[in-house]
């Protein structure tokens, strides 16, 4: 049986060479084998030969649970990818006349966010006549600041750009 992983290793029968280097499942190099002889070991082991260093002469195989290798490899790849998305900018939209209640309920959402690790971005759009409104959208802006002080930290001062005022919050 032919495997090969996307990770360049061959498995079982897909190994080619004559002759490998094995290793145990424990990691103690057993020596030079021939390749029938390596499978054997294996089988009567209850495991796999991978091929684990396919350019050394002769290439290095070792004795693993293949299945139980592929699992943790994928594991490993999904918590690394993970990882990388937690960096994310988050938008949280607001009005100028929001009420307290609503209020209260944007910084709960605004605190799990920092503590997430995600960057957040507040912002206010003023439309029509309101644009007369903007140091109400201020003052809403210090009011979050100052709630979630502990968790997180100003990355910039307001900034109005056309009928949008927007700050910017980092985790701490």
């Amino acid at each position: 049986m032919f495997i090969s992983t996307n990770y360049g290793n061959a498995v079982n029968e897909g190994i080619r060479a004559k002759k490998v280097r094995l290793i145990d499942a424990e990691g103690q190099q057993m020596g030079i084998l021939s390749t029938e002889e390596a499978l054997k070991v294996a089988q009567n082991a209850g495991l796999d030969l991978v091929e684990v260093a396919p350019q050394a002469n002769p290439p290095v195989c070792r004795l693993l649970d293949y299945g139980k290798f592929k699992y943790q490899l994928e594991k490993k790849r999904k918590k690394s990818r993970k990882k990388r998305t937690s960096d994310a900018l988050k938008e949280i939209r607001l009005s100028y006349q929001i009420g307290e209640h609503d209020l209260q309920v944007k910084l709960r959402k605004v605190q799990q966010f920092l503590k997430e690790g995600h960057r957040v971005k507040l912002s206010i759009r003023f439309r029509g006549r309101e644009n007369i409104y903007k140091e109400e959208g201020k003052h809403i802006f210090e009011k979050i600041v100052k709630e979630v002080e502990n968790l997180g930290k100003i990355e910039s001062a307001p900034s109005t750009s056309g009928r949008r005022m927007e700050q910017y919050l980092v985790p701490k």
